[in-house]
């Protein structure tokens, strides 16, 4: 096979797959067919609508999509075996308030995988070609990229978890202000709740209008506060939950408990805001030692070693 034939069977390929998708996206002319609307309403009772609407378009992306669906099972669940499970990945997931499913993450740690795996092999081939490296440093190269690659979504994820978290932390006592406001003007809990998360714009009056959702929907109140306190595994928030749901069970005034968990929540900022200000007052000397001090001592002493120099 000669070096043209040989590029252009995948330059073919890549061709023919890019029209495919060019042609995938041209609209239809004319509306759907009156069974292919009406089919959605059917699946319980018809099995022609269930095939209607299960059968897929005809785009090379759901075609290879499902083609690779069995293995990219395998791989993921080979990957929550290696990683340790994915309970972890959920209560990170709902900490980071994430549309993400399980599955779909794992899916996306693999992309990042494959994805570090070629930047691996980029830079394996550039350290070779611009230095005088050995094999086993470009194998190196090539084989770090792909665990990088496959554990930095995790990381990100983290990351984003705890700076939810400590959002949830900031807000927390402005929240139990309103919600006291609102008690004390005489509403109940569930109408104290439907304003907050009606009114505030922050991420703990968006779960509070979750926890609203499911208690329209049916949930005891106790138990859509219980879940939501469990799911974001806040100590702040499970302990403010847990004073007002023995609050309601014993009959304690609410607006008192609120208002002293309140006082606590801005006490925990402080004693937080005064731990993470004593560790930066220690990495603040850091620069100082080690950059300011030198330069300093080296201004102070050079105009003297010049004068000793010039011989004055």
């Amino acid at each position: 096979m000669s070096p043209a034939v040989a590029a252009g069977v995948p330059l073919g390929i890549l061709l023919g797959l890019g029209l495919w998708s060019l042609l995938a996206l041209v609209p239809r002319i004319g509306a759907a067919r009156l069974s292919a609307r009406i089919a959605p309403y059917l699946v319980d009772i018809s099995p022609t609508a269930r095939e209607l609407v299960a059968r897929r378009p005809s785009e090379p992306a759901t075609l290879l999509a499902g083609m690779f669906a069995p293995l990219a099972v395998r791989l993921r669940t080979i990957l929550a075996s290696v990683l340790g499970g994915d309970a972890a990945i959920v209560a990170r997931l709902r900490q980071a308030g994430s549309p993400l499913t399980v599955e779909r993450f794992r899916s996306r740690q693999l992309l990042w995988a494959a994805g570090g795996a070629v930047v691996g092999v980029l830079l394996a081939a550039v350290v070779a070609r611009v230095s005088s490296a050995g094999l086993p440093v470009q194998l190196a190269v090539a084989v770090v990229a792909a665990p990088v690659g496959l554990l930095a979504p995790e990381q990100l994820l983290a990351r984003a978890a705890r700076a939810r978290l400590a959002r949830i932390s900031t807000e927390l006592p402005t929240v139990l202000e309103f919600l006291t406001l609102s008690l004390s003007a005489g509403e109940g809990v569930l109408d104290a709740l439907t304003r907050v998360a009606r009114i505030g714009n922050g991420e703990l009056s968006r779960e509070f209008g979750r926890v609203v959702a499911e208690i329209n929907t049916g949930v005891p109140l106790a138990d859509a506060l219980q879940r939501c306190a469990t799911t974001i595994a806040l100590p702040t928030l499970t302990r403010t939950v847990d004073q007002l749901l023995g609050a309601l069970e014993r009959g304690t005034p609410l607006v008192e408990v609120l208002r002293a968990q309140a006082q606590d929540s801005r006490d925990e900022t402080k004693r937080t805001l005064l731990e993470a200000a004593g560790k930066k007052e220690v990495a603040m000397l850091v620069p100082l030692v080690f950059l300011i001090l030198p330069v300093t001592i080296a201004f102070a002493i050079f105009p003297g070693i010049l004068v000793l120099r010039l011989g004055f």
